[in-house]
């Protein structure tokens, strides 16, 4: 393998299916993923679904089987744009941002920068046919529970997630090991200076040189806040405490309150 080559191949490769190619890059081309984009840490692919159409009018919809308001994607045409784009032996993961989908979390951000890179459908209308998601093996993603226009936005969150974790693009790799959802919890709060602002000041504890204390401190506002505003995540972290096998001859911790 030549050196060019090589330099391909550790490339994060990322492919976007989409009726509206001109809304990339976007915001993915500016701070740290567009830097990144810049040094070729990573790639971006957009691919135009309409161009694989197969009638003068570049049609990509129809109406829904069975009735039923707005339309629907074509299997057929998508199926070529994603045959096109990821071809065998493509090891991306193929996902689809779909409000039904399953919701992405950090966990999953994480395992998809750790791998060669994504493929991308940013779907339209009322959805997409069902037949060309089970045939092309779709992994649907969604950001929340809420509907957009389209997938692009989505697509876009899920894109700048995942690059920021990559190596080299975060300034200080240690950002990502404290910040919400690194270790199931929301980040404590920040202060920076002025030390003094409008009669408010910066906890003293912050202040005080003792590391240890520091850390204890940024960890119960952790967990305080994620009690108050993700009760869920507070959950699943004692889920999971529980399904954590015990050491022998050590005594089991509290449980997360």
């Amino acid at each position: 393998m030549s050196p060019a080559s090589a330099t391909e191949e550790r490339i994060w490769r990322a492919g976007v299916l989409t009726l509206y190619p001109e809304m990339f890059p976007g915001p993915l081309g500016l701070s740290l993923a567009g830097k990144a984009l810049a040094e070729r840490i990573w790639s971006l692919q957009i691919v135009n679904i309409r161009d694989f159409a197969s009638d003068r009018h570049r049609t990509v919809d129809d109406t829904p089987a069975g009735g039923g308001p707005g339309m629907v994607m074509r299997a057929d045409v998508l199926a070529r744009a994603i045959d096109a784009a990821c071809p065998p032996g493509d090891e991306r993961p193929r996902l689809l941002m779909s409000p039904r989908g399953r919701p992405l979390d950090q966990a999953r951000v994480r395992a998809l920068a750790a791998g060669p890179g994504v493929l991308v459908v940013a779907g339209r209308f009322e959805g997409v046919d069902e037949r060309v998601i089970e045939a092309r093996q779709l992994e649907e993603i969604s950001i929340g529970d809420y509907v957009l226009s389209g997938g692009e936005l989505a697509a876009m969150v899920l894109l700048d997630a995942a690059v920021r974790l990559l190596p080299g693009v975060m300034g200080n790799a240690a950002s990502s090991v404290s910040e919400s959802f690194a270790d199931g919890l929301l980040e404590y709060p920040q202060y920076t200076r002025p030390q003094d602002f409008e009669g408010r000041q910066i906890p003293e504890v912050l202040l005080s040189g003792d590391h240890a204390r520091i850390a204890r401190w940024r960890r119960e506002q952790a967990e305080r806040l994620t009690a108050a505003r993700r009760p869920d995540l507070m959950e699943r972290a004692a889920r999971e405490a529980d399904r954590r096998p015990e050491p022998a001859g050590i005594d089991k911790p509290d449980r997360l309150r």
